[in-house]
């Protein structure tokens, strides 16, 4: 018993790692939702081929977005014909923003 104990922590650690930080909790799905359309963000690589994927694939090149440019996305914004692109590094700076904001509320 005790050798499945570090393993049954490491999976949920790696859970956690995955999970966003803002999942809905049981409490949330009483509440009719006031989130606006759906608005995806892929991270991308800003080199050649990867333009060249994301314009076959999504028919129009990628348009880059921030964290804070994420972060600010409104519900009456209008919604994206195609998802935007984040970088590695802007997606880190995202999640460690959602993490820190979902920690305050």
């Amino acid at each position: 018993m005790r050798a499945f104990a570090p393993f049954a922590g490491l999976a949920v650690l790696a859970a956690a790692a995955i999970l966003p930080a803002g999942m809905v909790s049981a409490g949330d799905l009483d509440q009719p939702s006031a989130k606006g359309p759906a608005r995806a963000v892929m991270i991308c690589n800003t080199d050649a081929a990867t333009r060249r994927a994301f314009t076959r694939e999504h028919g129009a090149p990628p348009v880059f977005v921030t964290a804070r440019e994420a972060l600010s996305v409104q519900p009456s914004d209008p919604a994206w014909n195609a998802p935007r692109c984040m970088t590695a590094r802007e997606h880190a700076r995202y999640r460690e923003a959602a993490t820190t904001y979902a920690a305050v509320r």
